[in-house]
């Protein structure tokens, strides 16, 4: 066995992926879009198997009620109020040094996108939304890029994989988000650690397929899987893209990538929060803005954001960079919008 295939010589005795498999996995290269309980289980699996590239977006910092599903996080991290981004990337570089890892500190947007797909071999859903998704699978299609959509919630889970111009797409199977209120969420229904787990596990099994070079193995199914009960459903979608006229795969309408669809303002899974993110990004001065707003309440700033806590009414504004805010203490966006503009402004 090649000395740089050592570390991963149980991997390699696998006969389906072998050295030749293990070699493409370490040429490949993944954009990760969302680091919380499906994408740190993600990032993990796949470090640890060794993808060449690996680029985590995530929007959100790291709190104490993910400890219970999102893996590469600890205490330390709440405390030190960090970025998921980064202290995601923190905890897998001390497990391979030989990937290279990038933190995106980010909402993804019609904006970016694309730049943040740029020159990769797959996307991976690690997000909690559908507008994320929805701009996935329009780049997806506008780059002939893979990608594997996957959610949970609960005790179940699904997942699907995504070969564009070949099998369905997402908007093949949902053609639009769900209306708001529509279907449950984190919030209302709750989320078993062994959901995230299992089906954050079958996705990394089809990256590990699609990067290896074995994209035949990729089964036209969409998987569903409830840990509580011990259920596995696999269905077919085989014949969906041919039979379902869906306007992204056969007229190439990009609604999501385009901006006409999405919004400014989201509300975040089961945290009482919305976040705004401004019509444009800019790189906001902490230091500055902290003197503005210390008679307004308590200040706190590190490299990534600044939390000011409220006296009057109680809420809390974590602030980064680029602009964004995650707004804590209401789950009403236009409630969330009047905050940002009387601290942050417009």
């Amino acid at each position: 066995m090649k000395p740089e295939l050592e570390r991963y010589s149980r991997q390699v005795l696998f006969s389906e992926l072998g050295e030749a498999g293990q070699t493409r996995l370490m040429q490949s290269s993944v954009l990760l879009c969302g680091c919380g309980a499906l994408g740190t289980v993600l990032a993990e699996t796949l470090v640890r198997a060794g993808v060449g590239q690996i680029k985590i977006v995530d929007r959100d910092f790291v709190e104490l009620s993910n400890l219970q599903r999102q893996v590469l996080f600890d205490e330390n991290d709440v405390a030190a109020k960090l970025p998921k981004a980064i202290a995601a990337v923190e905890k897998l570089k001390k497990i391979n040094s030989e990937v290279q890892i990038e933190a995106v500190v980010e909402d993804i947007d019609h904006t970016n996108i694309l730049g943040l797909a740029e020159n990769v071999d797959l996307i991976l859903d690690g997000t909690d939304n559908f507008e994320v998704r929805y701009l996935i699978n329009d780049v997806s299609l506008e780059l002939g890029i893979p990608w594997i959509y996957c959610g949970c919630i609960g005790s179940t889970g699904q997942t699907m994989t995504i070969l564009p111009g070949k099998s369905a797409c997402l908007r093949c199977l949902i053609d639009s988000a769900p209306e708001p209120g529509s279907t449950e969420t984190c919030d209302t229904a709750g989320i078993l650690g062994p959901t995230v787990n299992v089906i954050a596990s079958l996705e990394a099994v089809d990256a590990i397929k699609l990067l290896s070079g074995q994209v035949e193995q990729i089964k036209p199914v969409l998987t569903v899987v409830d840990v509580w009960e011990g259920s596995f459903r696999q269905m077919s979608l085989a014949d969906l893209r041919e039979k379902g006229g869906c306007k992204a795969c056969h007229q190439g309408e990009r609604i999501w990538l385009n901006g006409e669809q999405g919004s400014r303002t989201t509300r975040l899974c089961g945290r009482n929060a919305v976040q705004v993110s401004p019509a444009d990004k800019g790189k906001i001065a902490f230091e500055e803005l902290a003197v503005k707003l210390q008679n307004s309440g308590s200040v706190d700033v590190n490299p990534y954001l600044l939390r000011l806590n409220l006296k009057n009414p109680d809420y809390e504004i974590s602030l980064f960079r680029d602009g964004r805010a995650i707004i804590k203490g209401t789950d009403d966006p236009a409630v969330a919008k009047t905050i940002y503009a009387r601290y942050i402004g417009s």
